[in-house]
C-alpha cells in the first residue's frame, strides 16, 4: 500500500489519530505526533487530516501553502520530516545511536511556518505560546519533550527555543516597520481573494484593496464607524446566501458596485445604517 506523502507523514497521521485522546501518553507525545499537532496549530486539524483520509496529497501541499509558503519550502519540510524518520528508525533498532540533524531543522521549518501565519494573518500572544509549549526546549511544559530535546540536540539543547525567539523578534521588526491593516478574511474571501493572496500583498497594496472594498459597499473610506457600516452590509450579504464572484477579486468589486448602483444592494440592506 503506497504511503500517503511519504513514510514519515503517513506514519505520523496514523499515530495522531490513535493517541489523540490519550495526551499524556508516550505516542501522543513522540515527534512524529507532535509535528501532526504543530501543523494542527498552524493550520487547523481539518486540513491536516482531511486531505489524509481523501488521500489528496495536492490538497495537503495547498493547505501548507496558504500562508505563503512556497512549494520549495514545503517540499523540503516534507523531505526532512522523511529524513527525520529513517534515521529514528535506524537508532531504535540499533546500539549505537546516530545524531540525527533533522531533528532540528524540521522544528525551524515549523517555527518558520508559524512566522509566515503571524505576520500575514495575525495571531495573539496566548497561539505563540500554545504553538512554542509544543517545540522540543529545556522549557517544554511535557516531561517527555524535555527529556527528548536533550537526547537529541545535546550540543545545543536550547536552539530551538533560540531559533523561535529570534524569529519572534524579527517578526515584530517587520511588522512595525510593514504594518497591514487586515479586514476579517471572509471579507477578502467574498471578492475572491485567498490568504495566500493577501499574504502575498504590502501594506500598501492591503490599504489600496480595503479602500476599492468600502468603496463598493458605498462607505465612505474616512467614516469613524466604516468597520460597524461594512459588517453590517456583510451580514445582510451572507443572509442571501448567494456567492459574489467572478473568479477574479478586481471584478467582483465591479461587480458589486455594480449591484449597488443598480439598486440591488439597496433590497439586501434592510437594517438604518449610522453616517
Amino acid at each position: 500500500m503506497p504511503y500517503f506523502v511519504n513514510e514519515a507523514i503517513d506514519k505520523a497521521i496514523k499515530d495522531y489519530l490513535t493517541s489523540k485522546d490519550k495526551e499524556e501518553s508516550v505516542l501522543y507525545n513522540s515527534f512524529l505526533v507532535v509535528v501532526i499537532r504543530m501543523l494542527n496549530n498552524i493550520y487547523g486539524e481539518l486540513d491536516i487530516i482531511n486531505p489524509y483520509q481523501v488521500k489528496n496529497e495536492a490538497s495537503f501541499d495547498s493547505n501548507l501553502m496558504k500562508y505563503g509558503a512556497s512549494k520549495e519550502v514545503i517540499d523540503n519540510f516534507k523531505r526532512l520530516f522523511d529524513g527525520f524518520y529513517k534515521i529514528d528508525k535506524r537508532n531504535n533498532n540499533s546500539v549505537k545511536r546516530e545524531d540525527n540533524p533533522y531533528f532540528i531543522e524540521v522544528q525551524k521549518i515549523l517555527i518558520d511556518l508559524f512566522t509566515l501565519k503571524r505576520v500575514n494573518y495575525g495571531l495573539t500572544e496566548n497561539d505563540s505560546k500554545d504553538f512554542f509549549d509544543l517545540l522540543y526546549t529545556p522549557g517544554s511544559s511535557n516531561a517527555l519533550r524535555q527529556s527528548y530535546n536533550y537526547l537529541n540536540s545535546s550540543n545545543n539543547p536550547y536552539e530551538i527555543a533560540e531559533y523561535f525567539k529570534k524569529s519572534y523578534e524579527q517578526q515584530s521588526k517587520v511588522k512595525t516597520e510593514d504594518k497591514k491593516d487586515l479586514m476579517p478574511f471572509d471579507v477578502y474571501k467574498l471578492f475572491n481573494y485567498s490568504i495566500a493572496d493577501i499574504s502575498k500583498m504590502d501594506s500598501n497594496e492591503i490599504n489600496k484593496l480595503n479602500s476599492q472594498i468600502y468603496k463598493a459597499f458605498n462607505i465612505s473610506n474616512n467614516a469613524l464607524n466604516k468597520e460597524y457600516l461594512l459588517s453590517e452590509k456583510l451580514k445582510n450579504l451572507r443572509a442571501q446566501k448567494e456567492p459574489i464572484t467572478s473568479g477574479n477579486g478586481y471584478v467582483d468589486i465591479l461587480l458589486v458596485m455594480g449591484m449597488l448602483v443598480t439598486g440591488i444592494m439597496a433590497i439586501l440592506v434592510v437594517v438604518a445604517m449610522v453616517f
